[in-house]
């Protein structure tokens, strides 16, 4: 996707959100688990996760599976957001869990709820192949100056 959002917070030149992500790295835990990003813009940020590899001994896809794969375009999100020399991390994330997958893969979709300068609120639905809402993920992330 050619997507192009503004950087945030300091009236630059717009930054292609996908080459921004793909730049950036999506983290151990995600490219073990098998996420892929599809669409990465500060309005809405897209990837997919396996269930297989991801579920509990009974077969259904593990709940936290859902939460690392919300809290990792969460995350992700509120940094582009953030900007140059910023650094968001989390700080409260809640999931609700409605129905179970058992194969093929599950689609996370991140939007913003609250885009401030210091903090930011996402909502991410998972959904199974089928287009039925799995989980509903809620994401709160402080923004700070990064590290020198």
């Amino acid at each position: 996707m050619t997507d192009t959002s503004p950087t945030p917070g300091d009236g630059s030149e717009p930054v292609n959100g996908m080459e921004w992500a793909f730049r950036r790295g999506m983290g151990a835990l995600a490219e073990k688990m098998g996420m892929e990003f599809l669409e990465f813009s500060l309005e809405r940020c897209v990837a997919t996760l396996p269930v297989e590899g991801n579920t509990q001994p009974v077969g259904l896809m593990h709940g936290g599976a859902y939460v690392v794969l919300g809290e990792s375009l969460g995350s992700m999100a509120a940094n582009l957001h953030a900007g140059p020399g910023r650094l968001a991390v989390g700080v409260d994330i809640n999931a609700t869990h409605t129905r179970s997958a058992t194969s093929g893969v599950v689609t996370g979709v991140c939007t913003p709820v609250h885009l401030g300068r210091s903090l930011t609120v996402h909502e991410i639905t998972v959904s199974d192949e089928q287009g039925r809402r799995l989980s509903t993920i809620r994401i709160t992330n402080i923004i700070r100056d990064a590290p020198v």
